[in-house]
């Protein structure tokens, strides 16, 4: 398999039409179709079929997609890099606001190792090449790569009693809130406050204002609270790394999705 053959197929996948793509390569369509065929041949399987007007993809070729584009931006990663004598590479990453600061850490340091002399921009919110987000943020255009999954703990002030009734903090607009209200009870109709977000209701229980639910990276991150495990209640949350599959044509992006997509690739 060569970096022709992936040009052909990635160009082909993309136009849904041999005419279409082969004008974009600068090839002739039966020198078109020949590569795809070769590829095809190579792989052992179909990867597409021809309709009335252009073509369909296949379930493999949509698994080959992502990963073609993957290899394409390396191999355009190293002739820039050797053609033009840059070694150091860009990369904007968006941070959701509930993502623990251990969690950041660890990711950029992982980048870090995957990408030489890496350049790193953290941005708050959807900004970015890629964001370092929860499950639940993922757009509806992106790819999700979970990294590590967290439970959800009881959080309570330092240093109040495990008998003490304390009233609820809760995040009225957050994901989690709806799933939250049979465990709140009764009781989630005279809260103690409202957060805008998890990291924010953590606050509010270290100041003592009541007691909340949150992930436990976040809550271990906290000063001022303690964790406890949740009787009747088993949930968590997926963080991970959110990105568009065109963002996989920025080498930097492609070198991490690959770095995280092995076997040693979660947080830690």
């Amino acid at each position: 398999m060569d970096s022709r053959q992936l040009k052909a197929f990635v160009a082909v996948f993309e136009e849904r039409n041999i005419t279409v793509a082969a004008r974009r390569l600068h090839l002739s369509q039966p020198a078109l179709s020949g590569t795809i065929k070769s590829l095809e041949d190579l792989l052992g399987t179909q990867l597409f079929m021809r309709q009335a007007r252009g073509v369909a993809v296949t379930e493999d070729a949509r698994i080959l997609y992502p990963q073609a584009r993957r290899i394409l931006s390396q191999t355009d990663s190293m002739t820039h890099q050797f053609r033009h004598g840059s070694h150091t590479s860009r990369i904007a990453i968006g941070v959701g606001a509930d993502i623990a600061g251990p969690d950041i850490v660890a990711f950029v340091h992982a980048a870090r190792q995957a990408v030489p002399a890496l350049f790193v921009s953290l941005l708050e919110g959807c900004d970015g090449d890629a964001r370092l987000a929860t499950e639940d943020e993922r757009c509806e255009d992106e790819l999700f790569l979970t990294l590590s999954v967290d439970p959800y703990v009881l959080a309570i002030p330092e240093g109040i009693g495990a008998d003490a009734a304390l009233p609820w903090i809760v995040c009225p607009n957050h994901p989690t809130h709806q799933r939250l209200l049979p465990f709140y009870g009764a009781a989630a109709n005279m809260p103690a406050a409202h957060a805008g977000s998890l990291r924010l209701a953590l606050e509010l229980t270290a100041a003592r204002v009541g007691i909340c639910v949150a992930p436990e990276s976040l809550a271990r991150s906290q000063a001022g609270v303690e964790i406890r495990p949740m009787d009747g209640l088993e949930m968590s949350r997926r963080v991970g790394l959110c990105y568009a599959v065109q963002s996989l044509d920025k080498p930097a992006v492609a070198m991490i999705v690959e770095r995280f997509r092995e076997p040693s690739g979660a947080l830690v």
